[in-house]
């Protein structure tokens, strides 16, 4: 790979960072991947939160946007301090932002990577109450260090943006993992498969479809200079009340309207329907203003399930599961 690297990839060891370490190449870009791991992805092991080796790399190398996806995640709550959650999220996003701000006339963008999960609280109306319809006019409520420490991640963001005018979109992406639900009721109310396709409605997305996003976003950025978009594969429902009680109430009434076939699969594959959907996200402001044109929605996974398909993308599957530490047991240990 040659040394001219024009993007720098943050967490290139995780899910999201080897993604985009695998991708870029083919789409023209040159990245350089750093992580507090080794990896077959990792360029440079360091840290985001020590200055002097983010100013090196910066020095070092001719970087033209910054893709930040290095974070402590919600299954660190269990192993990492809430200091840790500040140094890392907080502390190491500031830190890029103002040695990136030393290359503004060279910086086309700097995309930080939050999560849906910044909403918290504003995603669970109390049980029998319509589902929530969630776009960027929701205010986020964090429940969690995570939460928090993300939510004050995109605050930076805009103030460094303010007063630098780096170009700073942030691209808050709902759930791209392949590994099983942390959630043992979840886990244990249908197969993993079963729920994943089921999520596509409403609250995941492919991780190759964050990727075209973050592409978008790298090339939209210079224009826009400051936005936060929610990524996450389209709804297929209407944001209308009638709707979304309905969603709260019988999420199969809406589905199997929607897709008559799917009744079919569902019944072949042994599967459920959920009880309940609580939240829905929206994308279309992405769609629309950065050009984000996703390929694995839900209606593209029922008729690949109907046609007896893969529906996941091949890159879900080369990344695979990364686990997320080695200290803890259950679905996100590291294996």
């Amino acid at each position: 790979m040659s040394s001219s690297y024009d993007v720098l990839v943050t967490g290139s060891a995780g899910h999201l960072g080897t993604a985009l370490m695998l991708q870029l190449p083919s789409l023209g870009f040159r990245p350089l991947g750093i992580d507090i791991l080794s990896s077959p992805t990792t360029t440079l092991v360091g840290s985001v939160s020590d200055r002097t080796f983010i100013a090196s790399v910066f020095d070092a190398h001719p970087i033209k946007h910054v893709l930040h996806a290095a974070t402590l995640h919600k299954p660190h709550i269990c192993s990492h301090s809430k200091e840790d959650f500040v140094s890392t999220n907080i502390l190491g996003t500031l830190i890029l932002l103002e040695e990136a701000s030393r290359f503004q006339t060279r910086i086309e963008s700097f995309v930080f990577f939050s999560t849906t999960s910044t909403f918290g609280k504003a995603l669970s109306p109390k049980p029998g109450s319509p589902a929530a319809w969630i776009d960027e006019s929701v205010v986020p409520i964090p429940k969690n260090i995570y939460g928090v420490t993300k939510v004050a991640a995109e605050e930076m963001c805009a103030l460094m943006q303010k007063q630098s005018d780096l170009p700073v979109l942030v691209l808050r992406t709902s759930r791209f993992f392949p590994e099983e639900d942390d959630d043992e009721d979840r886990r244990a109310a249908m197969s993993d498969e079963n729920l994943k396709v089921l999520e596509l409605a409403y609250r995941r997305v492919d991780i190759e479809d964050i990727v075209s996003a973050s592409v978008c976003a790298m090339k939209k950025a210079k224009g826009i200079r400051w936005g936060t978009y929610i990524i996450s594969a389209p709804p297929p429902f209407q944001n209308d009340e009638q709707t979304l009680e309905a969603l709260n109430r019988n999420p199969a009434e809406i589905i199997s309207k929607a897709f008559p076939d799917i009744d079919v699969v569902f019944k072949e594959r042994g599967w459920k329907y959920l009880a309940r959907i609580d939240r829905v996200y929206d994308s279309s402001k992405a769609v629309k203003e950065l050009g984000w044109s996703p390929k694995y929605t839900f209606p593209d996974t029922v008729g690949k399930l109907v046609r007896g398909e893969k529906w996941k993308s091949d890159l879900t599957a080369l990344v695979g599961k990364k686990g997320y530490h080695a200290v803890s047991t259950g679905v996100y240990t590291r294996r």
